[in-house]
């Protein structure tokens, strides 16, 4: 078993960068453009940065362009959002709904340190 899922294991990778991208580009789209039942903030603020960087990363990191140094920026964006808007709820994700910027923030920390495609 071990043999054929370390076979699979760069596509496996693939597809999860990709799907990880994508899911990411679409919470970008929610806040620059009001798609997928999101509402439109303003380009110039806080939440219109964090679209660009969601929107153009999520793109990038799909497509495997500059995976490590957009990864290691999203993941930066992921922990700020974190600890701005969950913990000072409570400390522990499942508490404050933070889990999705966690699990985002280390998903593209994995990322950036793989170092590759």
């Amino acid at each position: 078993m071990n043999k054929l899922l370390a076979r699979a294991e760069p596509f496996t990778y693939q597809l999860l960068r990709i799907a990880v991208g994508l899911l990411f580009a679409f919470h970008g789209a929610q806040k620059l453009f009001g798609l997928f039942g999101g509402q439109r903030v303003a380009l110039i603020s806080q939440f219109g940065a964090a679209g660009v960087i969601e929107l153009v990363g999520g793109l990038l990191i799909a497509a495997g362009v500059a995976v490590s140094p957009v990864a290691f920026i999203c993941s930066g964006e992921m922990a700020f959002a974190y600890f701005q808007a969950h913990f000072p709820r409570a400390v522990v994700p499942i508490q404050n709904g933070g889990e999705l910027s966690a699990l985002y923030c280390f998903t593209f920390l994995y990322f950036a340190a793989r170092g590759r495609n």
